[in-house]
């Protein structure tokens, strides 16, 4: 694990997004409250900012952290539904892997509980979107 102890602690945030291709059944079934087991969108959401809180047990080297928000936020798209995480802290290292682990656990969630609808479905396109703050500074995706 790398030393951040003699880091200052700045104000950090992290943007990661992805999404997951299906059928237009499937994306309907979605957006309608038609999914057997439930509101697909509610379940992703938790199971995001859990799979944020649980980073560190995930990754290997990865510091846990005491994150101070976390959300995960769903966008209908014309074949997908789009999935992106924020995840912020005031600490001593950044917290893109916890954007991201919510981002491709909130993914996984959807596919979990629309497969009896569409075993196709295809997530792609997971990635750091922005970072905010540390010794490094901002960083920003190209579009």
């Amino acid at each position: 694990m790398v030393d951040v102890g003699g880091k200052a602690e700045t104000r950090r945030v992290a943007v990661a997004s992805g999404r997951i291709r299906m059928s237009v059944e499937a994306l309907a079934a979605i957006r309608d409250g038609a999914v057997p087991k439930g509101d697909v969108l509610a379940a992703a959401r938790i199971a995001g900012i859990m799979a944020a809180k649980k980073t560190a047990e995930l990754i290997p080297l990865c510091h846990p952290l005491v994150l101070d928000a976390v959300t995960v936020d769903f966008t209908f798209e014309e074949d997908a539904v789009r999935a992106t995480a924020t995840a912020s802290l005031s600490g001593r290292t950044g917290v893109e892997m916890e954007a991201m682990t919510a981002t491709c656990v909130a993914l996984l969630t959807i596919y979990d509980m629309a497969k009896a609808v569409d075993k196709a479905m295809i997530i792609e396109g997971v990635r750091l979107l922005e970072k905010r703050g540390g010794k490094s500074g901002d960083w920003r995706a190209a579009p």
